[in-house]
């Protein structure tokens, strides 16, 4: 592990997310609307900033703030209401559950509004729209087409890199969905940035230190929850310690113990990261719009 990974500016660009831009290029003339997938605990950070280089200013677009049942439904609300203040077309939805493809088709027509006119004068009203579908790894795109298709159409895993190539899916007689692989940006730069994708699984976890990632959670969680944060561990007085102090308490409450007693972080840091990305510790959204909570 290099020190730009232990400080969490991660450089993670395999072959196939460069060939996931060409693709995107490719293909955004076919398009009709695209619909952008964020994650809603991480709302800003988890939107790549390349798209708006890959996509034409003027073409329709629509964010949805996905796996908003992980996130902190005020959390949810204040970005909801942040988006559409900026003139965003936006939705919240869990991808895990079955997603109405109604609200999701008339997201899409809203956008697609002046399109839509344009066809209706011209006769062509009964096209599909054509709906590319992007956004980070492990944001949810095939979880939430095969939700709306209501079959498994997209191949879909809890773990970024999976979709590696497009897939086209009709969705009833109204709209066709793209499927992207997930797009990352070349180089993550901050800090911060690199840690919330950390957090959140947008970045595998055998290029990262997932000990020193489990400790920044453990530290961000002891200032914004400490009383789930005890509950969930079984500890007392988080306030104040450090990463590694709170993932080595963490082991031993839960018994991760090594020949000769010393705590196993390696293993401890694997099941808070899977914990709290199943929201087993709670419902968090860990940036705020804008001017601050709302």
């Amino acid at each position: 592990m290099d020190s730009s990974q232990k400080t969490g500016a991660i450089n993670w660009f395999p072959g196939h997310m460069a060939k996931t831009r060409r693709l995107i290029e490719q293909n955004i003339r076919l398009i009709d609307v695209v619909a952008e997938l964020a994650d809603a605990r991480i709302p800003a950070t988890s939107r790549n900033p390349e798209l708006g280089r890959l996509i034409p200013g003027g073409k329709p677009r629509v964010l949805v703030l996905n796996k908003s049942d992980l996130a902190d439904p005020a959390g949810n609300e204040a970005w909801l209401a942040h988006y559409k203040s900026a003139g965003l077309y936006c939705m919240l939805c869990d991808s895990k559950s079955r997603v109405s493809t109604k609200a999701f088709a008339a997201l899409i027509k809203a956008a697609a509004a002046g399109l839509l006119e344009r066809r209706a004068r011209r006769g062509t009203a009964g096209m599909p729209l054509r709906v590319m579908v992007v956004g980070i790894p492990n944001v949810g795109k095939s979880t939430l087409i095969n939700s709306l298709a209501g079959a498994r159409r997209a191949r879909a895993e809890d773990r970024p890199g999976v979709t590696r190539g497009t897939q086209w899916i009709s969705i009833g007689a109204e709209l066709e969905l793209l499927d992207m692989p997930g797009l990352l940006w070349p180089r993550i730069e901050t800090e911060r940035q690199g840690l919330l994708l950390a957090f959140t699984g947008a970045v595998r976890d055998d290029v990262l230190d997932t000990e020193h990632v489990a400790g920044k959670l453990l530290t961000e969680l002891s200032t914004i929850a400490p009383s789930r944060l005890c509950e969930r561990y079984g500890l007392e007085g988080v306030e104040g310690k450090s990463g590694a102090e709170l993932l080595d308490a963490v082991a031993r409450r839960r018994g991760f113990l090594l020949p000769g007693g010393a705590a196993d972080t390696e293993r401890a840091s694997r099941m808070v990261l899977d914990e709290y990305r199943a929201a087993k510790i709670g419902r968090f959204t860990l940036e705020d719009p804008p001017g601050g909570a709302q």
